[in-house]
């Protein structure tokens, strides 16, 4: 089969087998989506090496021990566990210490034609929720997320630092739950999107002083150290910043800020599927905006030059 693979500081589309591990779900990847993780990643981010891709839909074509799910369409947790610990005890194992990450820790991911994971890992697709749709399942949990971290509720002033996809799923996703939500970026098209669904919006550079330290709740989705001293500079004394992003830089920041005025810091990585894929049939969100180009997975590479441009969102590959 063919795969996006990043090896020897290398970025090629590769032919390499098929998965054929017997105690897990092969999958028929029929969408992917580019993350900037995977960016990331081809800069050096995480050591990985193998087959790029976490965000995908595909369908079942063998499932030894699980039959029922064979011929069904699904998306899948990316984090695969030891199956022994109390983490993975407790149906959970996102944080199990010997766990594999899909496309991003010790296992190939989904930029191919076919990937693997357990049973356990994979949830069906509502038929209301298009193949466009299920790729952002992965991203919209890790947005929606943040409620088992940090609680939100109709008031909570909260702002979001970023524009790119994960700011805007996080604003989406919060803008049909919130009144009190201020999305921040530095790109009007993109701004734009969210202002369309109701979401209050404004440009980095047009920042009312007034609001700074008036903040619950930041959440730092921009992948930049300019990102993190905004945030600092919206959340108020006691408040929490949530970090989303990833990137293959060592940061630095402004620790005598956060002790000065006792600032909660939270890493917030991967959230659960179930309520994502319920927030998407419900029909609240319309994620189509969010879309701006779709390759064959024989041109990965041009598709991932692409992802990195600016202004681009969301880029799928199609086996």
């Amino acid at each position: 089969m063919k795969a996006l693979q990043f090896t020897n500081d290398d970025l090629h589309v590769a032919d390499v087998p098929i998965p054929s591990q017997d105690d897990e779900v092969l999958v028929r990847v029929v969408l992917s989506g580019i993350c900037n993780t995977d960016l990331e990643i081809s800069k050096g981010y995480a050591g990985f090496e193998g087959t790029l891709g976490h965000e995908f839909v595909g369908v079942v074509e063998k499932a030894p021990g699980r039959t029922d799910l064979e011929g069904k369409r699904v998306v899948g947790e990316i984090n695969a566990g030891c199956g022994k610990c109390a983490l993975c005890r407790a149906k959970d194992p996102r944080h199990c210490l010997s766990r594999t990450v899909l496309g991003i820790h010790g296992r190939d991911g989904a930029h191919a034609e076919f990937l693997s994971l357990p049973a356990e890992n994979l949830l069906e697709v509502p038929d209301p929720v298009s193949d466009q749709q299920a790729v952002f399942i992965e991203p919209l949990a890790a947005a929606y997320g943040i409620y088992e971290q940090v609680p939100l509720a109709n008031h909570t002033r909260t702002a979001i630092i970023g524009d790119g996809k994960l700011g805007l799923l996080t604003a989406l996703s919060y803008g049909a739950t919130s009144s009190s939500t201020l999305l921040v970026g530095k790109h009007k098209e993109k701004l734009a999107i969210a202002e369309a669904a109701g979401v209050a919006v404004s440009l980095l550079d047009e920042l009312d002083p007034a609001i700074h330290k008036t903040f619950d709740v930041v959440v730092e989705a921009s992948g930049s150290e300019s990102g993190f001293s905004t945030a600092l500079d919206l959340v108020r004394p006691r408040g929490k910043i949530v970090l989303k992003s990833t990137f293959s830089g060592e940061p630095t920041w402004a620790a005598s800020r956060v002790v000065v005025d006792e600032i909660t810091i939270v890493g917030s990585r991967c959230g659960r599927f179930e309520p994502a894929l319920r927030l998407l049939e419900c029909g609240k969100l319309d994620l189509s905006p969010l879309v701006s180009d779709e390759f064959r997975l024989a041109d990965g590479v041009a598709a991932m030059r692409r992802a990195a441009e600016p202004g681009v969102l969301k880029v799928f590959l199609r086996p």
